[in-house]
């Protein structure tokens, strides 16, 4: 055999080789795929690998609530209704020289409502929308898992706001006993001092607390940073703890509490869901995963607006409403954050709202009997809470007139 025959054969053994390892390496990523594909209800891995186009590193998206099982939340029998009365000089409202519906366009904004007391001044739905879109709610859950917790408190299934979170979740003291400092007014105002450590790692808290098929196990899992009340810090385990409280006092899933106490009282028109962790876990994603129409998430704000009330009925306590909203330091140092809501402090706490990831609020004005909801894909550049205060002063100052 001459020399360019044993070059000829040692570069075919090469190539052999080399396409053996791809097949391998081909074989070896079809299976770890096909093992993610089977086992997303239980693996966080798994879901991190098989929904990254949705999701990479646990950054979430306004449609991953297509991704999780849910639990329905039934519609109200008597459903609210507002009147629609768009005024003609709403015409006039116009942000950076462009009619309110070119921004709200531009801004990748899915749903865009206007309540003035009982009326509809404005609703606009864009970018592939409807009136009948689910809209998920990201961090706006808090909103409605805090409200949970004023209405199981006035139930007598809560005893205080004040109560050791141990007093319902024992098995915390087998961990540390520094947990029996904590009380559930220390987890709907952020101020818990567990740790909550961010861009780690993919598995690093913000990613678990959103992405863990078993939630419960990661709460149950949280460690203590500091002591608490001593500073605000936005932590989604916090509302997860909240979750675990509120089935272990009421004896009901988070979904059914907020159906019959919440959702049906204040006159949802659809069926809602709450995602959960997992179809094994079965429990809610208490910090992300309301979901429902936009109209709907407007009778929420349209609730507090009214001091909790929906005509005669009292659905949640006008004290927690005024205490959950205001802008106070005397109980918790955040006067920017109190009980799942943020207040607007640059209106001097005469605003407050629900914000949720990816552009999601609830913006509540009570000066001037408004609501404004907005929902998107994103935030589209904006920032949302100072041009909700914007527009809401605007309308004001016309309905005055």
């Amino acid at each position: 055999m001459n020399t360019t025959d044993k070059g000829r054969t040692f570069l075919g053994k090469m190539l052999r080789r080399f396409v053996i390892a791809l097949l391998t390496l081909a074989v070896i990523i079809g299976g770890v795929f096909l093992w993610a594909l089977a086992a997303t209800d239980t693996s966080q891995l798994a879901r991190l690998l098989v929904w990254q186009d949705s999701s990479i590193f646990g950054d979430s998206s306004p449609d991953d609530w297509k991704l999780f099982p849910s639990r329905t939340v039934h519609a109200s029998s008597e459903p609210v209704s507002f009147e629609a009365a768009t005024p003609d000089w709403l015409a006039d409202l116009t942000i950076d020289d462009k009619p309110l519906a070119t921004y709200l366009e531009e801004t990748n904004t899915t749903a865009f409502i206007i309540l003035h007391g009982d009326e509809l001044l404005y609703e606009g739905y864009f970018n592939g929308s409807s009136r009948e879109a689910t809209q998920t709610s990201m961090s706006v859950a808090k909103s409605f898992a805090t409200t949970l917790v004023g209405i199981a408190i006035d139930e007598g299934h809560i005893a205080s706001l004040d109560d050791p979170v141990t007093m319902y979740i024992p098995e915390l003291i087998d961990r540390d006993p520094r947990f029996a400092e904590i009380t559930i007014r220390h987890l709907v105002a952020m101020t818990s001092g567990l740790r909550f450590d961010e861009y780690v790692s993919p598995w690093d808290d913000p990613t678990t607390s959103y992405w863990s098929p078993d939630l419960r196990a990661a709460a149950l899992n949280t460690e203590i940073g500091e002591a608490p009340g001593r500073r605000f810090l936005y932590n989604d385990y916090n509302t997860v703890l909240i979750g675990m409280v509120l089935e272990r006092a009421t004896g009901m899933t988070v979904s059914e509490y907020l159906e019959t106490r919440l959702w049906q009282p204040m006159g949802a028109e659809a069926d809602g869901s709450w995602s959960l962790d997992s179809e094994r876990s079965g429990f809610e994603k208490m910090s992300v995963g309301v979901n429902g129409r936009a109209i709907d998430f407007a009778k929420l704000g349209w609730l507090f607006l009214n001091n909790g009330r929906n005509g005669d009925r009292q659905v949640v306590p006008a004290a927690w409403v005024e205490e959950a909203t205001r802008m106070d330091t005397t109980t918790d140092p955040a006067a920017d954050y109190q009980y799942g809501w943020w207040v607007d402090v640059s209106r001097n706490g005469n605003a407050y709202n629900a914000d949720g990831n990816w552009g999601q609020f609830i913006y509540v004005y009570p000066d001037a009997d408004l609501v404004l909801v907005r929902h998107g894909t994103g935030t589209g550049g904006t920032y949302w809470t100072g041009l909700l205060g914007d527009i809401a002063q605007w309308l004001e100052a016309r309905l005055v007139e």
